[in-house]
């Protein structure tokens, strides 16, 4: 399995917002683990193998999507999606269910609310479902939802080597600056694996 901590090159991720709205994140390789621990309590659950998730599910925020991948550009940019539904899972890192952080970004607006509109309001414990090629569909909990400037990204914490299997959701939020056409900030959701069912 590669992880996008362990990719020799430089790989600068670019978080998916509205309009088009890239805010660039930088992910080097040889990240130190990340600082997000799994939540308190949580029993180790066994991680799954490689498979590509094709929907995600949020019942908190009523959303349920299908999901594109996301691979990276000649720039060694990530691409993004090319409106605002569905999300997009990074291919470049873990499947949502393997050992690490499974990175999945998605659009706030594109000419009226995207598919990630509603995401600053999951809680903790609010719970995220993912359907995998595989058929497995696991299941994560919410322990940390983010708000952080664009030029201070927690690469680290988003990117980072994991000792059990996470997922990141993506997106933009803060202010829009009207002046560059881009939101101030991102939205990031923790969210660890609870149960491998399905």
């Amino acid at each position: 399995m590669v992880t996008v901590a362990a990719l020799v090159v430089t790989v600068t991720i670019m978080s998916a917002c509205g309009s088009d709205d890239t805010g660039a994140a930088l992910a080097p390789a040889g990240l130190a683990p990340s600082q997000v621990a799994p939540m308190p309590g949580a029993k180790k659950i066994a991680q799954l193998a490689t498979s590509a998730p094709v929907r995600l599910q949020i019942a908190a925020i009523g959303v349920d999507s299908r999901l594109m991948q996301l691979a990276l550009r000649e720039d060694e940019t990530m691409q993004i999606p090319p409106t605002g539904f569905p999300a997009g899972w990074f291919t470049g890192g873990p499947a949502p269910g393997e050992l690490g952080p499974a990175v999945i970004a998605g659009h706030v607006d594109w000419k009226g609310p995207g598919v990630f509109y509603d995401l600053h309001k999951l809680r903790l414990g609010d719970q995220i479902s993912i359907t995998r090629q595989d058929g497995r569909k696991p299941l994560f909990r919410v322990t940390r939802v983010g708000h952080f400037p664009k030029d201070r990204f927690p690469t680290n914490l988003v990117y980072g080597d994991l000792d059990h299997p996470g997922l990141r959701l993506i997106t933009c939020g803060g202010s829009f600056n009207v002046q560059s056409g881009h939101y101030e900030a991102n939205i990031i959701v923790f969210a660890d694996l609870v149960t491998a069912a399905g």
